[in-house]
């Protein structure tokens, strides 16, 4: 089967994989763009999962500050090396990450960082299980999975801090609540 170089080309900018890749998985498939993008998304799995073990020692701090400046965000998410931090891709999942926080107030990372006495949906509390606000179909994990097959590097959000105007003053006086009750039982 002939696959032409447009059809090549096209899969490539969808799925981000190699010109190879994407030639063998369109002649794997005999040409079903769907079926070789689905080939593809594993190859990726794959490979970033053999680079899940490597240092991420790069990377940047990227912040968002939602209209009006009532609400910021702000994560360390970490790569390889300082090149792929430089990058559109990198710098772009960055601002993603930053604003998904904004957006959606995660109170950690990972399933496994969640306080052991509280009832909270994963789903809702960790960042990486969190639906993706531009397009719920993805997880962020799936979005970060993505950019590191795309840059070939393992990428880890470290930490992330989120501030709302108002919001540390209304915590001081429930801690402040709790104080109280406790001194007066």
């Amino acid at each position: 089967m002939d696959i032409s170089t447009e059809r090549v080309k096209e899969l490539r900018e969808l799925s981000g994989a190699g010109i190879m890749d994407c030639r063998n998985a369109l002649l794997q498939t005999k040409g079903d763009k769907e079926k070789a993008l689905q080939i593809l998304k594993e190859q990726n799995l794959v490979r970033v999962e053999k680079k899940s073990t490597r240092a991420a020692s790069q990377g940047l701090v990227e912040t968002y500050v939602h209209t009006g400046g009532r609400i910021g965000a702000m994560v360390e998410l970490n790569c390889e090396t300082d090149f792929v931090a430089r990058t559109t891709e990198f710098q772009e999942l960055a601002h993603n990450l930053a604003m998904q926080i904004a957006a959606q107030e995660p109170i950690c990372i990972s399933e496994d960082q969640i306080p052991k006495d509280t009832d909270t949906d994963p789903e809702l509390a960790c960042l990486l299980l969190q639906p993706f606000i531009k397009d719920p179909q993805q997880t962020i994990q799936d979005l970060i999975t993505e950019t590191a097959a795309k840059v070939r590097e393992n990428i880890r959000v470290s930490r992330f801090a989120r501030f709302e105007l108002g919001q540390a003053a209304a915590r001081v006086a429930e801690l402040e609540k709790e104080s109280t009750a406790h001194t007066d039982a």
